[in-house]
């Protein structure tokens, strides 16, 4: 056995969180320092996807999985809309040193795609450990740090910790959605071939981007739609003067109280405008809002791709992805709002639907990405609900 053996590795990398806890660790990624709220994720796979939803922005995510990195990086599966700005995570934890990649589709190691894109990383750490701390006292706020030279200003770190306000009231959807309208024809990844791109719409969807997902995106256009991805805030007049056949309003992140200050009127005269009307995580919260309820920062969130949900107007139960730190209170939605989903974790809502109109939203995701198919039906549901429109006009 040789020396080196024996070497202690030098602390690279730490986390200060805002109580003034200090945990070290080997650096990832970039260098640098940035704060953000700690979740934790509970998926084996889809690092990429994680890290690149724009729902995480101003996020650290501690990955439960002990194994990250291993079949590497690849441009295929990036989800957020514009990846040379990078929105999406700003921090990554890790239990296991990131090793080379060995899988058929990376284009390259995890440690270079980090730094790519800016995500300060951290690994060596009792992951399981600091998940049971944030489901006992809730989603921390936090700076991460890495720097080779292994020197920090540990008491300047925690008081840039405690100074960040976190994310209640912050509207975030203005600063990772598109600044442009913009049209998405691209359809699903097939297996060993790639990416398509559809010829023939059947339908005409406006996207207004909070935060959207690129597989949202491909799997509305799977079902034959031409998705035009609007800005945030877009205007009812400029969105119906694209006479849309449906409008989706995508995730995202921040606080939807916020992000609703000029969000819920647009969505109000939407449906006003009897167009059809889908919304996802963010989405749905800023449907809630806009019919009435209300939302609530949740204590440990829910981050994942193994959270049971039940549908109540089927009585099945899903299995489902989830990335949300607000949710919608149940005890608020007005008479006429039907509660048509509930985690049975804790028993949160996690979907609604509007009598009387073709309106309706779900706080998971359906698109999968990563995560089980087990939602994709919500789609299908979304353009049952044009036909039954169409059908209704030409009568």
């Amino acid at each position: 056995m040789t020396g080196e053996a024996w070497t202690e590795r030098r602390t690279t990398a730490v986390l200060v969180l805002a109580d003034g806890t200090v945990i070290e660790g080997f650096g990832v990624g970039a260098e640098g320092a940035v704060e953000g709220e700690v979740c934790f994720n509970t998926a084996l796979t889809g690092y990429q996807e994680i890290l690149t939803d724009p729902s995480y922005a101003r996020q650290i995510v501690t990955f439960t999985f002990p194994h990250v990195g291993n079949v590497g990086a690849n441009p295929d599966d990036h989800e957020d809309l514009t990846p040379a700005n990078s929105f999406g995570a700003v921090g990554a934890i890790f239990r296991a040193d990131v090793t080379a990649p060995s899988n058929y589709r990376s284009a390259g190691h995890l440690d270079a795609w980090l730094k790519t894109r800016g995500v300060v990383g951290l690994s060596g750490v009792d992951t399981r450990a600091l998940t049971a701390w944030i489901r006992d006292n809730g989603m921390p706020n936090a700076v991460i740090a890495h720097s080779e030279a292994g020197e920090f200003d540990l008491e300047a770190l925690k008081a840039r910790a405690r100074a960040w306000p976190g994310l209640v009231g912050l509207d975030l959807a203005r600063e990772v959605a598109v600044g442009q309208s913009a049209v998405w024809k691209e359809t699903p990844w097939i297996w060993d071939a790639g990416y398509a791109e559809m010829a023939e719409p059947r339908y005409r969807i406006v996207a207004i981007d909070y935060g959207t997902k690129r597989n949202i995106l491909r799997l509305m256009c799977g079902h034959g739609a031409e998705v035009i991805v609007m800005p945030p805030t877009a205007s009812a007049e400029e969105i119906l003067a694209h006479r849309p056949d449906g409008v989706f309003l995508s995730n995202g992140p921040g606080d939807p109280a916020a992000t609703g200050e000029y969000a819920v009127p647009t969505i109000r005269k939407l449906i006003e405008a009897d167009v059809p009307l889908f919304g996802i995580c963010l989405g749905h919260q800023l449907l809630a809002l806009a019919l009435g309820a209300k939302t609530e920062k949740m204590h440990q969130g829910h981050h994942g791709a193994n959270h049971p949900v039940k549908d109540y107007t089927t009585n099945k139960v899903e299995i489902v992805s989830m990335n949300h730190g607000f949710a919608v209170a149940a005890d608020s939605l007005p008479a006429g709002v039907e509660e048509t989903h509930r985690s049975l974790f804790d028993g949160t809502n996690c979907g609604l639907r509007l009598a009387g109109k073709p309106v309706f939203s779900v706080q998971h995701h359906p698109e999968a990405s990563p995560g089980p198919q087990d939602s994709h039906y919500l789609f299908q549901r979304f353009f049952d609900l044009i036909e039954e429109s169409r059908s209704k006009k030409a009568a």
